[in-house]
């Protein structure tokens, strides 16, 4: 089967997934440091949409670097 995208694309397309990642991670630490010490509920509701698009984006990541030939093995025991 042949790639959809040359290898040098598919480097381009983890560099850009792994930027996204790393701004969605920053955007979780910004929340966390003005989050006040008795959370209301749209703290809540913001701390839990800011951590899903965290987890979207490390599973693009890691999509991205398996694509581009990064694949590890699980890390889970059998």
């Amino acid at each position: 089967m042949t790639d959809l995208y040359p290898a040098a694309d598919q480097r381009e397309l983890l560099r850009r997934a792994a930027s996204a990642h790393t701004a969605a991670a920053r955007d979780v630490e910004t929340f966390l440091r003005r989050l006040p010490e008795v959370p209301d509920p749209a703290d809540i509701t913001e701390y839990a949409t800011l951590l899903s698009r965290e987890e979207q984006t490390r599973t693009e990541r890691q999509d991205a670097a398996d694509a581009a030939g990064l694949r590890l093995p699980s890390l889970e025991s059998e």
